[in-house]
């Protein structure tokens, strides 16, 4: 009998992963067609374009300006040598290609995602990708041609992989690689770092979040130094100063920034909240931390991963809205950790599209926004916030001698 059950049960498994699969495919061909019909300029590819062009050509990364908008070079010059091969493409082609290869990410993110909160049936994925993929922050960072998925899949991928007890040569490799593309990844390891320090005063095996974040480090500095070798001078020029004009990535108060900086920009009428803001991003910085790190501790890696992810966009000086992306781990930790209010609050927040609700653009008309627009703009930061609160509340109480498990 329970052979017979067993048979039926692969049967109705195999007849439902092609329906995921149908469905999933005709949700990314409507999104395929939807971004070609709104005209998207991906124009953070171009900028993308622009940087590997001036590395062949030997130009001064950080005095360039591109595109209509004259965007300038703002990632480290690690950066800019991946962007090389993008030269070799016409801009057809490399627009194709980057959609192609955003969708597979999304794919691969979502699948990262279900394991890291112990779900990896393949129509599931597939489902969730489906939806995923209309998501505000998934659909600007296609349209922008950006490269958060990446990012996020390789954090994802470097710390969903094996529990933290039993780390292996590879520990490390994908966070200090997307922190080495864009900075606000490194703090994952620090995660780490704190995470490991925290054992050893406990009285615990801190080893294996130690070599971890050892790991990280030594991937991110070297690559740092493979640039700084191949780009002497645009190195010196970021790392002694580009790196801290936060002013060259947007303006603060812009609606798109999802950070507490632009939030509080936002509500203080102000370009630049100065101390409120370090105060505020440094509160949130320890409090959110701790939460990881006690999440870790306690064997909740699930919690502790995507409370770090928006513990890095809150305090990150910008964080437009395409970096949420990480709503989606968000979301499915909600909602399979038995938290479906919050999980259905939050999938309507990133699939309302809510701050191009708001006047923005010309004029900087979000120095002078009433108390419904500044609701609508400070959505997915307010969101951040109260996810780092349930966190909280939702981490087991200590035991003794309780195993770290990945979730």
């Amino acid at each position: 009998m329970s052979g017979f059950v067993t048979v039926i049960a692969f049967s109705e498994t195999r007849r439902r992963v092609p329906v995921a699969l149908g469905s999933c495919l005709l949700s990314f061909t409507a999104f395929w067609v939807a971004q070609r019909a709104a005209h998207v300029s991906m124009i953070d590819l171009m900028v993308y374009r622009a940087e590997g062009a001036t590395v062949r050509a030997g130009g001064d990364l950080y005095a360039l300006r591109t595109t209509a908008a004259h965007l300038p070079s703002t990632y480290p010059p690690f950066a800019a040598l991946l962007f090389v091969p993008l030269t070799l493409l016409d801009v057809t082609g490399m627009r194709t290609l980057a959609t192609a290869g955003n969708l597979l990410l999304l794919l691969v993110f979502v699948g990262l995602s279900m394991r890291l909160v112990g779900h990896t049936r393949v129509e599931h994925v597939l489902w969730v990708a489906a939806a995923a993929v209309w998501c505000e922050p998934v659909w600007t960072t296609v349209r922008y041609g950006q490269v958060n998925l990446l990012l996020a899949v390789l954090v994802l991928w470097d710390l969903s992989r094996r529990p933290a007890e039993r780390p292996d040569r590879w520990a490390g490799v994908g966070v200090g690689l997307a922190a080495a593309v864009k900075l606000t990844p490194a703090l994952f390891a620090v995660f780490l770092l704190a995470t490991g320090l925290a054992a050893r005063l406990a009285g615990r095996d801190g080893g294996p979040w130690l070599r971890h974040a050892r790991g990280a480090a030594a991937v991110f500095a070297g690559a740092t130094l493979l640039a700084a070798a191949v780009l002497p001078g645009d190195s010196w020029r970021f790392w002694t100063g580009m790196v801290f004009r936060t002013g060259r990535v947007g303006r603060a108060e812009e609606t798109a920034n999802q950070a507490l900086r632009g939030v509080l920009a936002r509500l203080l009428h102000t370009p630049d909240p100065g101390a409120l803001w370090a105060a505020a991003a440094a509160l949130t910085a320890v409090l959110g931390l701790a939460v990881a790190v006690t999440a870790e501790l306690r064997g909740r890696r699930a919690w502790a991963v995507a409370v770090c992810a928006v513990t890095a966009l809150l305090i990150s000086p910008v964080s437009w809205s395409h970096h949420w992306v990480w709503c989606v781990p968000v979301v499915l930790l909600l909602w399979t950790r038995g938290h479906r209010t919050a999980a259905a609050g939050a999938l309507l927040v990133f699939c309302s599209y809510a701050p191009w609700w708001v006047p923005h653009g010309h004029g900087r008309p979000e120095l002078h926004q009433g108390v419904p627009a500044l609701t609508l703009s400070a959505l997915y930061t307010v969101t951040g916030v109260v996810f780092l609160a349930l966190a909280r509340t939702s981490l087991p109480k200590p035991g003794p001698g309780q195993a770290v498990t990945n979730e």
